[in-house]
């Protein structure tokens, strides 16, 4: 499984959404991704990158898309 699968997994686990919804995915636009969504995916994140995210990243990741960009710079997760 390549680390965008990997990315993508957590997101449709935590959320309860299919794949399609993903590109433009904000928080607060699907009803599990309120503050106790967000903790559960952060959770989902770090198992399955072996990561400890800064609390600044956590209040960041704020999208899909913002998430990838905060994987990619701060933890040099490939995708």
């Amino acid at each position: 499984m390549t680390n965008k699968e990997k990315y993508d997994q957590c997101f449709v686990e935590s959320l309860g959404i299919t794949p399609s919804r993903l590109i433009g995915l904000t928080y607060q636009s699907v009803p599990l991704w309120d503050s106790a969504g967000h903790m559960n995916l952060i959770v989902l994140l770090e198992d399955q990158f072996d990561i400890m995210m800064d609390t600044e990243d956590i209040i960041d990741l704020s999208s899909y898309e913002k998430g990838i960009s905060i994987l990619k710079e701060k933890y040099n997760v490939q995708f």
